[in-house]
């Protein structure tokens, strides 16, 4: 009864991160750019009171074992990295990469990070920036006479001025991705950062090697479902349930025999 109280502990906690990570996916289930995640389990270890195989008399082998599991744990989260959705906007800032990839950002202490958002602004210098005010790597700078700004398929950024009717290219952007993106480390502000375990960063440009296209006047919204976010959320109350029943199972049974002794 005191294994069986402890094991239920576990599936508690379980569930309890498990809502946790149910929880963010629908708060941010108007993020752009936001990707889902789930909880990954595993059980513990086993106390084994009869290994599978051994004898249980002379020239004779147990069938099976006898082993108590000792419950579960969450081991990790896992990010699904699926395409949301893409949202006409209509405005030239707002940028969607259809497929595979990352737009680079530069923060503050100089250091590199990795976005899905692409709803971009102006600071005051007319560098492109996030709604953070990270400047965009490689930067783009706009002046004061552009009245029109274009962004191509592959990145390319073309401008036209005041007075002038022919485009003129000024710089164009780059894209990231990672052989596993899951292994990013999660910044929050829609930004990621490198890990070992992502590996590094492989640039190039939109719609080369695998990476995918730009779509100019559009943002990607989040992947979260939130019908199956919902589903999921009844599921792991049942599961809660369940182990809170075991554990009132288990202190009824030790009540029983508090008051027979």
């Amino acid at each position: 009864m005191q294994t069986a109280l402890w094991t239920a502990k576990t599936g508690l906690t379980a569930m309890d991160r498990q809502l946790s990570v149910i929880s963010n996916n629908l708060a941010n289930v108007s993020t752009t750019g936001f990707k889902k995640e789930r909880a990954v389990f595993e059980n513990l270890m086993y106390q084994t009171l009869k290994s599978p195989g051994g004898l249980s008399a002379q020239n004779t082998e147990l069938p099976s074992g006898l082993q108590i599991g000792a419950g579960v744990r969450v081991t990790g989260m896992q990010k699904n990295f699926e395409e949301g959705d893409y949202n006409v906007t209509d405005r030239n800032l707002d940028v969607a990469i259809q497929g595979a990839g990352f737009f680079q950002i530069t923060r503050s202490d100089g250091t590199t990070a990795y976005t899905r958002d692409g709803s971009f602004q102006l600071n005051s210098e007319g560098q492109m920036v996030d709604s953070s005010g990270n400047l965009l790597d490689p930067q783009i700078s706009f002046d004061s006479d552009v009245v029109d700004i274009t962004i191509g398929d592959d990145g390319t950024v073309s401008v036209l001025r005041a007075g002038e009717t022919d485009q003129e290219e000024i710089g164009s952007i780059t894209i990231a991705n990672f052989i596993n993106p899951a292994g990013l480390y999660f910044l929050g502000g829609n930004l990621y950062e490198e890990t070992s375990a992502s590996g590094a960063p492989i640039v190039g440009v939109p719609g080369e090697e695998g990476l995918g296209e730009l779509g100019q006047g559009m943002l990607e919204a989040s992947n979260v479902n939130s019908v199956e976010e919902l589903v999921n959320m009844i599921t792991t109350q049942r599961a809660y349930e369940m182990n809170s029943k075991v554990i009132s199972t288990a202190d009824g049974m030790l009540g029983f025999v508090t008051q027979q002794l």
